[in-house]
């Protein structure tokens, strides 16, 4: 399997991850979707979302992959943190 590599800045790469989540994704979600980690492809716009970010990632690379993908998870400010608390989206 292929190593891939980033094809945009970090910066770009964020602003196209989550102009995909708020635009197109976000308007769909449910309450029971709370927490579940959503992978977006930053190109094609394909999503995954599953309880498990790896599962979900192994799910859009099977269906693209050369994926650049983005993470977020629904409901929250981040996907994960270092010794602290996620903490909820404001609208």
């Amino acid at each position: 399997m292929a190593i891939l590599e980033p094809r945009y800045s970090m910066e770009e790469f964020a602003r196209r991850g989550e102009e995909i989540y708020r635009r197109d994704i976000k308007p769909q979600l449910q309450a029971e979707h709370l927490g579940k980690f959503i992978v977006i492809d930053i190109e094609t716009g394909m999503w995954e979302m599953d309880q498990n970010g790896f599962t979900a990632s192994e799910r859009l690379l099977s269906r693209n992959p050369l994926a650049q993908m983005w993470l977020v998870r629904a409901g929250y400010e981040a996907a994960h943190t270092i010794g602290g608390t996620l903490r909820r989206e404001r609208e």
